[in-house]
């Protein structure tokens, strides 16, 4: 696969693009719209495609990576990473507001949501988050200082062909949750052991 070493190198697609937006430099800022979110299904009832994200289209096995900024305070806010194969199989990983405080979390789902959250033990204000697609498996890692990166998720995640990797943010219960999304780069997968938190 052809490196992106930036969300601003052209090829770069929305998924509902939210109303307001801007790539500046190698920042990419917008703000979300009501209501807006990704899921399918369990628990709520409902299936919501609404959510913004911005990536680009991906054939082979990757590593992603990006630093999120944004100031969580409402119920659900959430912003982070977006892999989508179709508007059922799809995951989403990142830092989002749930029990009046930040957690960090993922959402993997396959006809059906499956989310699952834990309490984040820096400051969610600024966050890394890196994901990795090698022979079938996800690998979904966090960081709080861009140095250290232990394990979120670990998935099966099979099929091949075209899919769709990048960046997200979703106000399920609001609108105008700002979010800047920097350091983005987008590789073949790194190729590190399972524990190498590096």
């Amino acid at each position: 696969m052809t490196a992106v070493s930036s969300l601003t190198t052209e090829g770069g697609v929305w998924i509902n693009q939210p109303p307001v937006h801007s790539l500046d430099g190698n920042t990419l800022q917008f703000e979300t719209a009501l209501n807006s979110d990704f899921w399918q299904r369990t628990w709520y009832g409902f299936e919501r495609h609404s959510g913004h994200a911005f990536g680009f289209w991906v054939e082979n096995d990757f590593t992603v990576q990006v630093q999120v900024r944004a100031e969580f305070s409402q119920l659900y806010d959430q912003a982070g990473l977006f892999i989508q194969d179709s508007e059922t199989h799809w995951v989403k990983a990142g830092i989002e507001f749930n029990d009046d405080q930040p957690a960090i979390g993922s959402v993997v789902t396959r006809e059906f949501s499956d989310w699952s959250t834990g309490v984040f033990p820096g400051d969610a204000r600024q966050f890394w988050m890196r994901a990795t697609l090698e022979n079938a498996a996800l690998r979904i890692q966090y960081s709080t200082d861009g140095e250290i990166w232990p394990l979120l998720r670990l998935c099966p995640w099979p099929g091949q062909g075209r899919r769709f990797v990048g960046v997200m943010g979703c106000s399920p219960e609001r609108e105008g949750l700002a979010v800047s999304f920097m350091d983005f780069a987008l590789t073949p997968p790194l190729g590190k052991a399972l524990h190498d938190l590096s």
